[in-house]
């Protein structure tokens, strides 16, 4: 969720330079089942154009009619959407309309925010009966210090009885560091880009690619293993080492050995994974079990995947599995919702 409100922000940045008012839709709660989950954002420009989505595309037009009024009144307001009668297989959806003028406070707070890393909250209040209501919004907490939304500070310090509360945890950006600069790199990056990672490349200094090549990426670095700032490396972050190289695959697991991702992936099959940890082994006997264990290689489901485009697809949906605590199957073999967990554990990253 953290990816989508920032390109809301960074949408809301821009209209602000055009002149251009904005308002945040926010699905707060469901009754029943939906495409989306309560937390998902949109927001919706002055000229009509909308930027992210609720739902696969049904909800979004009702959403931009009943934002005219909050366009023209500046009051928050509540809006239902009940899909069972319009679709046949979604719940209500609780939608809170406001409008989204955050002022410097939170912006200098969000931007230090994603650059540490660190979590913040969005807390929601609303009540689950259509209409314009006082004392309804949302703001973000960063270190304890409230910034309402529509640009106050210390909006909504505690919710009244009649009120609900959605509160959310916001991660930081899911990362994904790639180590090699080969075709195959570069058709993961755009694929990891698209699904809304920050994604950074790194290139040994000799590599022939550049920045250019590597479409979605956040950053591109041309640089040697020992060089590689890893103080960014947290449990939100993953890393695939595909240098095509069995030396330079071998001094970047040496390099990140000390640190602590959720997954660390290995390009090739299965005896070159067992050749490198041999030698990584070898040369740092004292590495913990638990690294080991965060090792996929080969990296990627088994999906029949042959080109670098299907590979990537593999991978990342070996990553999205790990971190969201699933076991890969095809969903109509899956009982209970498509959604279910089934091992009822948080997923990592949202």
């Amino acid at each position: 969720m953290t990816h989508e409100f920032k390109n809301i922000v960074d949408a809301y940045q821009k209209a602000k330079g055009q002149g251009l008012k904005t308002v945040l839709a926010t699905v707060v709660d469901l009754d029943g089942s939906s495409y989306r989950k309560p937390g998902v954002r949109m927001l919706i420009l002055e000229n009509g154009s909308m930027i992210g989505a609720v739902s696969g595309g049904c909800v979004e037009k009702d959403i931009l009619k009943q934002s005219e009024a909050v366009f023209v009144s500046g009051q928050s307001k509540m809006m239902t959407y009940d899909g069972r009668f319009r679709l046949g297989c979604e719940g209500i959806l609780y939608i809170l309309l406001e409008v989204f003028q955050p002022n410097n406070s939170f912006m200098e707070a969000f931007a230090i925010c994603l650059k540490q890393r660190a979590h913040f909250t969005m807390n929601s209040y609303f009540l689950k009966t259509e209409g314009v209501h006082s004392g309804i919004g949302t703001h973000a907490v960063f270190n304890n210090d409230k910034h309402r939304l529509s640009g106050q500070i210390n909006g909504f310090t505690k919710k009244t009885e009649t009120q609900s509360l959605f509160s959310e945890d916001m991660p930081p950006c899911f990362k994904l560091m790639i180590f090699g600069a080969e075709h195959d790199a570069v058709q993961l990056c755009q694929f990891a880009a698209l699904s809304g990672w920050e994604v950074s490349v790194y290139a040994g200094p000799m590599e022939s690619k550049t920045s250019d090549n590597f479409i979605g990426a956040n950053d591109f670095h041309s640089m040697s293993p020992e060089a590689v700032d890893l103080r960014g490396v947290d449990d939100q972050t993953a890393i695939m080492i595909m240098t095509h190289s069995f030396a330079k695959d071998l001094k970047y697991l040496m390099c990140i050995k000390d640190t602590d991702p959720v997954y660390i992936g290995l390009l090739g099959p299965t005896h070159k994974r067992e050749n490198l940890l041999t030698h990584l082994l070898e040369y740092h006997p004292e590495i913990e079990d638990d690294f080991i264990d965060k090792i996929h290689g080969p990296a990627g489901l088994n999906i029949g995947a042959e080109t670098p485009q299907e590979i990537a697809v593999s991978i990342i949906s070996e990553i999205l599995a790990l971190i969201r605590f699933q076991e890969p199957m095809h969903l109509n073999k899956k009982l209970g919702g498509i959604h279910d967990l089934i091992n009822n554990k948080a997923p990592l990253v949202k």
